[in-house]
């Protein structure tokens, strides 16, 4: 690891090869405390490179535990994190109304770091098991339409360097990577970022994995489609494309709009409250939008117009409910 950081000090940046066999000794705990720091610092003080993720993306793979599913036809919702906007769990939220408009969903996820509340922590709440088995996880997706992912029980690799990420308690590169190594390898999937320089780099990586794709940013920050702003979408269906609530036929957020709970319970309550038909307009036009797109990934021969119908119709007559209920009974 020394040689890794002496030269990545000297500002020269890893190959793909170089970073496959820095993230291998990270994952595998041949790297201390202070070394893992230094090597999460230098990717504050500059962007990844394509090559760089492309080498860590693929040694996290090679380290991860197979879900055993069965197939890949899954769709994962999910963003890098990071943003400081602390919204409500938008993607996971996407996730179940996905699954109960009948597109299986393999959600990949994990506690928040940099954020009060992330999937896992929702998920916790209200007690889904991490350590589901396979058969229980194909069940899962065979019943409910959806399985969750908890990032930590499928990446053993992630272990070593989670201590020095929770004290730093910053966005560091493992923001980068959970979206790109899911397991499952999901054949599509809507991934969110919280920088059009990370955008361009994610849709370098994403083009020759004939993974079915759209990448979005918020260009006032949001991991997501916020509609507070322009957004800008680049995916394997449609290139690129910039996107406002109008264009997309919604009513505008705000920021004040989108914000979640300050705590875990008032996260999770917030949740249930956009599952139960009980959502603000806001939100049930942010949540029902990245599912829209969501299904697009999925399905790239549906209209924008469908594929938010289908969104609407799921969340609206509580098929994504039943979704996330059926998931948490099956064990």
């Amino acid at each position: 690891m020394k040689q890794i950081l002496t030269k990545l000090f000297d500002h020269q940046p890893l190959t793909h090869v170089e970073a496959h066999a820095a993230m291998r000794q990270l994952g595998e705990g041949g790297a201390n405390p202070a070394e893992t720091a230094a090597f999460l610092a230098v990717y504050r003080m500059r962007p990844i490179t394509v090559a760089e993720l492309a080498g860590f993306r693929q040694a996290l793979l090679d380290l991860s535990r197979d879900p055993g599913l069965g197939t890949n036809e899954v769709l994962d919702i999910v963003g890098t994190g990071g943003d400081g906007k602390n919204t409500l769990n938008i993607s996971t939220l996407a996730c179940f109304v996905v699954a109960g408009a009948g597109m299986p969903v393999a959600k990949h996820g994990n506690f928040g770091v940099s954020s009060v509340s992330g999937a896992s922590n929702v998920l916790a709440h209200f007690g889904y098991d991490f350590e589901a088995s396979s058969d229980q996880m194909r069940r899962q997706l065979e019943r409910a339409g959806i399985c969750f992912l908890h990032a930590p029980a499928f990446h053993p690799a992630m272990r070593h360097a989670g201590p020095v990420r929770r004290e730093l308690g910053l966005r560091t590169f493992f923001n980068i990577l959970g979206p790109l190594v899911n397991p499952a390898r999901p054949a599509s999937q809507l991934l969110g970022v919280f920088s059009l320089e990370l955008q361009r780099v994610y849709h370098y990586l994403m083009q020759p994995t004939g993974t079915r794709y759209a990448v979005v940013h918020a260009l006032d920050g949001y991991d997501e489609l916020a509609l507070t702003s322009l957004a800008k979408v680049v995916s394997s269906f449609e290139g690129e494309r910039l996107l406002t609530a109008d264009t997309l036929g919604l009513a505008a957020c705000t920021a004040a709009d989108l914000v979640g709970g300050s705590t875990v319970a008032a996260a999770a309550g917030l949740f249930k409250q956009v599952l139960d038909g009980g959502s603000t307009p806001a939100q049930r036009n942010v949540v029902t939008a990245n599912a829209a797109l969501a299904l697009q990934c999925a399905r790239p021969s549906l209209s924008w117009e469908t594929a938010l119908a289908q969104s609407r119709e799921s969340l609206d007559s509580g098929a994504a409910k039943r979704a996330f209920e059926t998931m948490l009974t099956i064990n």
